[in-house]
């Protein structure tokens, strides 16, 4: 972080917050690739009152970002400019009215999931296999196993970069695969989600499926960030990758997982630029092997070196 935007931070703005403010602050260790650059400003605000007090106070020409458990992310080596948002304990509560879920956008999603188990839920069970935060989930229609956030949806919240607060029906959201349609500003802080009476032993049935099918068939032991690429269209982003012989490529650090070829890994020593640059070379190789253009799914993000 540059010294003039520490001095502005400290001597210009009327920042009379709760939360914690840190410069120049290390991301590698929040992200699951583990790699990456700092940001220049990383706040953990008290609850929503204290972002929206922050935010406002704040400059608008200052990026602002959220970061949840840094899944399906990967932070350039540069770092991230301007302020990087975090959700702790306080914006991580679970609770159940009848057949509705709340919870706060730092809520991690097999939270959820077990916290619907638990009050005999049944709709939740596919987000036993999403990895991340209620947040995430919500910024990107998160989905696996044949279900998505839009299939739960109810009601969030959210602020946006002049920190007012919004709250969004299903209409607001813009759902469609892997995006929501809300404006790009806006920080969720918690929702309501909707599911069906079930069957405790079903349901965990179903959660514990999920579970083995993943750990048999993700490398979820290592430094990865999830499914790397969408899945076209009624087909697997992961077939395309083997056919275009990327099993197992490796660029520096860098790796592409040979148990799921649509998850990349950094065995130690990747560099988020390595990372990047596999990912680009995978792209290339499945292009001209298929024609296929593959898109990404991992959110890339940050300053080029």
């Amino acid at each position: 972080m540059s010294a003039t935007l520490n001095h502005r931070i400290l001597d210009d703005f009327n920042l009379d917050v709760r939360g914690k403010i840190e410069f120049d602050a290390t991301l590698s260790k929040l992200t699951w690739f583990r790699t990456g650059g700092n940001a220049d400003i990383l706040f953990t605000p008290e609850d929503e009152e204290d972002l929206s007090i922050f935010l406002k106070s704040l400059p608008g020409d200052i990026p602002v970002m959220a970061l949840g458990v840094g899944s399906n992310m990967l932070i350039r080596d540069g770092g991230i400019e301007g302020v990087v948002i975090r959700f702790g304990k306080r914006f991580s509560g679970i609770s159940h009215v009848e057949n509705m879920i709340t919870a706060g956008s730092g809520a991690p999603d097999i939270s959820v999931a077990r916290a619907a188990l638990d009050a005999e839920l049944s709709g939740f069970e596919f987000l036993r296999g999403v990895p991340g935060t209620i947040g995430g989930a919500l910024k990107m229609n998160a989905g696996a196993y044949g279900a998505e956030i839009k299939d739960i949806f109810v009601k969030a919240r959210a602020v946006d970069r002049a920190g007012n607060l919004h709250e969004l029906n299903h209409q607001d959201m813009g759902f469609s695969y892997r995006h929501t349609g809300v404006p790009d500003d806006y920080i969720f802080v918690g929702a309501t989600f909707k599911g069906s009476a079930g069957d405790a032993v079903e349901i965990k049935k179903r959660m514990d499926e999920i579970a083995n099918t993943r750990e048999e068939s993700q490398p979820l032991r290592t430094r990865t960030g999830g499914s790397t690429f969408k899945n076209p269209a009624g087909l697997s982003a992961w077939k395309f990758i083997d056919d275009a012989g990327c099993r197992g490529l490796k660029i520096g650090g860098a790796r592409v997982s040979e148990k799921h070829c649509n998850f990349l890994i950094n065995e130690g020593s990747a560099t988020a630029t390595d990372i990047e640059e596999l990912g680009e070379e995978v792209r290339r190789r499945v292009m001209n092997n298929s024609g296929l253009k593959l898109e990404w799914e991992i959110k890339r993000i940050g300053r080029q070196i």
